[in-house]
């Protein structure tokens, strides 16, 4: 906070700087993540910095900053994403309608815990970005569900939905997964 309060005191070039050092390297995965593209990723990582230069100003202490960027850079990468959907459905006459299947009502999160990283990579390949990223938050970034509803601002409740719906999307994944190595 301190290098952010003395940015907007003195707008020194060097307090920027560092705020760059410290967070390009945590956007740039996060956009890997989501983007699963390295060249889309750094562009996305000078995007997102320049929006938080444009807005620091606005940055108002009432979460950590880390949090403030974690959302600008989650909100970036997916209007990304759902403007790159709309542009190709616009292009794209065949678009493809997702069936969910009945599936148990709970996942357990150890049957995502116990997954090995190869098969764990491969199902949240086949997520959709915005259930992929809320499972990450969850689980890889040990979120609290009241941070990643405040984050996403959503309540409570629907984030603890969209886990649930999400583990199952990734559970029957794995099943099917396993069905074609078995096959």
């Amino acid at each position: 906070m301190e290098v952010v309060n003395r940015y907007l005191e003195t707008q020194a070039s060097m307090c920027f700087s560092i705020l760059y050092d410290r967070y390009a390297g945590k956007i740039f995965g996060k956009c890997l993540v989501l983007l699963k593209d390295e060249a889309l990723a750094q562009d996305a990582t000078q995007e997102i910095f320049t929006k938080i230069f444009l807005n620091l100003s606005g940055f108002g202490e009432k979460a950590k900053f880390s949090t403030w960027v974690y959302s600008i850079t989650y909100n970036f990468c997916i209007d990304f994403l759902r403007r790159r959907k709309k542009m190709q459905s616009l292009f794209d006459d065949d678009t493809e309608v997702e069936r969910l299947k009945d599936v148990a009502d709970d996942v357990a999160d150890e049957e995502l815990m116990e997954m090995e990283t190869a098969h764990l990579r491969a199902v949240l390949d086949r997520l959709p970005a915005d259930d992929r990223t809320v499972l990450l938050m969850k689980y890889q970034d040990d979120m609290s569900i009241k941070d990643i509803a405040s984050m996403l601002d959503k309540t409570e409740s629907a984030i603890k939905m969209k886990l649930k719906r999400a583990k199952e999307k990734a559970y029957r994944f794995k099943q099917e997964m396993f069905t074609e190595a078995v096959l």
